[in-house]
């Protein structure tokens, strides 16, 4: 990690033309809609709604698959208890007065993540390329409904949507969060509250990094002394933890059923000094580093690289975490390097190159390692002064994650008690205006993957404490890598993110600012 780091609203014009399009951002004129991010185009009429009540019948069709059907039930189960009905396949049937919920692929559609959703009193119909653009459909349709939607046990809920016609599709395709459980452990039912919450914004990486100076996180059965040894510590001292093999695989199964990717992350050949601790032989002479539980990192510390011994470790550390994340990426870090002769260094970069695409995997890591020989697959993440124009030049692409504009362990302001300030105070306004594409000299929209905002964890400890860094400045990282830049505007999305807070407390989330 970077240790010196340390709706609609639209907000929706009610006005005697209630259905004229809103293809860029709108007045401040009030409403009781937010929907964020910001959708391609849209149109609503709030003089009619469809309601949700017994009668309500979700259908996918005949031959759909089971990620089609699977985002039938997800949306069942929002629905329930009002929608009690199985979700039908085929052609909706029913008496008169009965509403359906369509949900149909339809291949016309140009985005992978598009959709279209059409809402009408009697009918509610979400098209897609594929069942993640259903999903996005479904996050849509939830945010336009009143947010009792979020208390399933709540009494007499009346659920309505208004009507309208959406069309909508990501300016980008990497739209990430990176969570630090290194500096300290967050346990997986807190994880995969994150899943949720981000998925509802339509976020759709989770980056987790895993392991650091102070602390290992996931088993590695074969060098199972990185778990037992290197998971018991953390910032500050006291108990750390880390994953199983089957609990990482549930947070990873869990997330892609959210459409959502694990990007699994062990830095080095810095940042490893708990690895060290487990395994002394990672060190040069063979002695295990003292035990580190402060902010920072050891600055003496670092992966001894020219020795052969260390090279079987760090295979059986890709090869294990390979084989239990399905998606393709893998993290090396590569960051803050001391040390290491710029030779060594990026000879170290080019050889974990080779292991992390031996094991099937498109290594990703911080921009830190843009100079060595890498292959345009590899994707570099943009965070501080680094050389990340030297890869976009090459034809790599890039993911911007620059820390004045999108480290969530930075203070909100100089009355924030948790987090850091090396990069400056973030605001949401700070965090939202900027553009990925004009951002950093060098590095144009075409090489641009997405966007990815990290939270690093070494003054965050309790869950509450990774909610309040996190949210709301997440949400407005949602729409920077959704919504086209046109369309963004600092006060209309600000009247939206007002409006919905309501939903974020439904949620349990502790916000902060």
């Amino acid at each position: 990690m970077k240790v010196v780091r340390a709706s609609l609203v639209l907000v929706f014009a009610i006005s005697a033309c209630r259905t004229a399009p809103i293809t860029a951002p709108v007045p401040q004129l009030g409403s009781n809609f937010s929907v964020i991010p910001l959708p391609a185009s849209i149109q609503l009429d709030t003089s009619r709604t469809f309601r949700v009540d017994t009668s309500t019948t979700i259908y996918v069709a005949e031959a759909a698959d089971s990620s089609t059907l699977a985002v039938a039930q997800y949306l069942r189960s929002m629905l329930t208890p009002i929608v009690g009905h199985e979700v039908r396949r085929g052609v909706a049937t029913g008496p008169m007065g009965a509403k359906r919920i369509e949900l149909s692929i339809d291949p016309a559609i140009p985005n992978v993540e598009g959709y279209k959703l059409d809402i009408t009193p009697g009918s509610i119909s979400i098209v897609a390329k594929t069942a993640a653009g259903l999903f996005y459909g479904v996050q849509t349709m939830r945010q336009l409904m009143p947010v009792s939607v979020e208390y399933q046990a709540g009494v007499a809920r009346r659920l309505t949507v208004p009507a309208g016609h959406i069309n909508d599709s990501p300016r980008y395709e990497w739209r990430g969060m990176q969570l630090d459980v290194a500096r300290h452990f967050l346990p997986p039912r807190d994880v995969k509250k994150f899943i949720d919450v981000l998925s509802l914004y339509k976020i759709n990486r989770l980056h987790l990094h895993l392991a650091d100076d102070q602390g290992w996180r996931i088993d590695i059965l074969s060098r199972p002394n990185l778990a037992k040894i290197g998971g018991l510590t953390q910032v500050g001292g006291g108990v750390g933890g880390y994953y199983t093999q089957d609990e990482y695989k549930d947070i990873v199964a869990y997330a892609a059923s959210r459409f959502m990717t694990v990007i699994p992350e062990i830095d080095m050949p810095a940042h490893l000094n708990a690895a060290m601790v487990s395994y002394p032989e990672l060190t040069c002479d063979g002695v295990a580093p003292p035990v580190y539980t402060f902010i920072g990192a050891p600055r003496t510390v670092v992966l001894c690289v020219d020795s052969a011994r260390v090279y079987p470790v760090i295979e059986d550390i890709v090869r294990e975490i390979s084989a239990i994340t399905p998606g393709a990426y893998y993290h090396i870090g590569g960051d803050e390097v001391p040390r290491l002769t710029r030779t060594q260094y990026l000879t170290f970069i080019e050889r974990m190159q080779s292991i992390v695409n031996a094991n099937g995997k498109t290594m990703v890591g911080w921009a830190d390692i843009a100079p060595a020989n890498l292959a345009t697959s590899t994707i570099v993440q943009h965070w501080s002064t680094d050389s990340v124009q030297i890869h976009a030049s090459r034809g790599g692409k890039v993911i911007m994650s620059p820390g004045p504009k999108a480290y969530l362990d930075m203070k909100y302001d100089s009355t924030t008690i948790l987090g850091l300030k090396w990069a400056g105070f973030i605001t949401p306004q700070i965090a939202y205006d900027w553009d990925p594409a004009t951002y950093r000299a060098g590095v144009p929209e075409s090489a641009i993957l997405g966007v990815e905002a990290p939270l690093w964890s070494e003054t965050v400890v309790r869950p509450e404490d990774f909610e309040f860094m996190a949210f709301p400045r997440v949400i407005v990282f949602a729409e920077v890598g959704w919504t086209s830049q046109a369309q963004r505007s600092w006060s209309d999305f600000s009247n939206r993110l007002q409006i919905g807070r309501t939903r974020l407390t439904a949620l349990g989330v502790n916000a902060g600012y």
